[in-house]
């Protein structure tokens, strides 16, 4: 089976656009920080400030990586990992917190990212693996 050199195969398209799912949900994230830090009175504005700028940080490198797997560029895939399992711990931690509903699907979506990331049609896009 030859893949098209041109063709951005569905498990490297799909990974893209859940980073830029993601990319978008910390982006209202970060909107609704914002928001907070301007209306709602704080006793220390230095450490809202850095969690807002933390948030819109990860939103924006969310989107560059998303662009970058879309565009098959190899060096994209390892941070794109490292974040994706980042994932986990927060996950856990919400199910700990008991909000295992939002706990669990983000568990989920990081490994299946993830998956996604190390599949063999993504690596030979990539140009991680030959024929």
């Amino acid at each position: 089976m030859t893949i098209d050199s041109h063709q951005v195969p569905a498990t490297l398209r799909w990974a893209s656009r859940l980073l830029y799912g993601e990319a978008a949900a910390l982006g209202l994230v970060a909107a609704w920080l914002v928001w907070a830090d301007l209306t709602a009175p704080t006793t220390d504005l230095a450490t809202a400030l850095l969690v807002t700028a933390f948030a819109i940080g990860g939103a924006i490198a969310l989107w560059a990586l998303g662009r970058a797997l879309a565009d098959r560029r190899a060096a994209a895939r390892a941070p794109a990992i490292v974040l994706e399992l980042m994932l986990l711990p927060v996950g856990w931690y919400m199910i700990q917190g008991g909000m295992g509903w939002l706990g669990v699907p983000l568990i989920a979506l990081g490994l299946g990212v993830c998956g996604l990331l190390v599949s063999t049609p993504t690596n030979r896009a990539l140009g991680f693996e030959r024929d």
